[in-house]
């Protein structure tokens, strides 16, 4: 049982790294990947149940993470919303959460933090599969 997954990264480096290290270390695969919002938008709406879990970066080549991730909380309530961008302060942490985001992680410092969390939503997966 996997977690699907859709990265919204602009940086083709740091996405493949990423995605390398979530689908090693955790249940998580990636579904899709994007690296505008506007791509990230079309996917989303062409793949309306093909995810469980959404990692986006902040800013982007075009458009903008928090965009986004108002977009999703309208159309989906109560999705699994991951930030992971270099811009992470108190007050980016209070918007996203302001904005139903779960969870906030910086680049530079929380990876271990982001393999975490994604560990933790593989064995809710795997806790709710066993309970149905």
């Amino acid at each position: 049982m996997h977690l699907q997954a859709f990265v919204i990264e602009d940086n083709a480096t740091i996405r493949e790294n990423l995605i390398g290290t979530l689908e090693e270390l955790t249940c998580l695969r990636v579904a899709g990947t994007s690296a505008t919002e506007v791509e990230a938008l079309a996917w989303l709406q062409k793949n309306p149940d093909h995810w469980d879990l959404v990692i986006v970066d902040l800013f982007l080549k075009q458009g903008s993470g928090i965009h986004l991730a108002q977009h999703i909380q309208r159309a989906r309530p109560g999705q699994k919303i991951v930030v992971f961008s270099n811009y992470v302060n108190a007050s980016v942490r209070k918007r996203c959460a302001q904005l139903g985001v779960d969870a906030v992680f910086d680049k530079s410092t929380e990876i271990d933090a982001l393999v975490d969390y994604c560990s933790h939503q593989c064995f809710l997966l795997v806790s709710q599969a066993q309970v149905a």
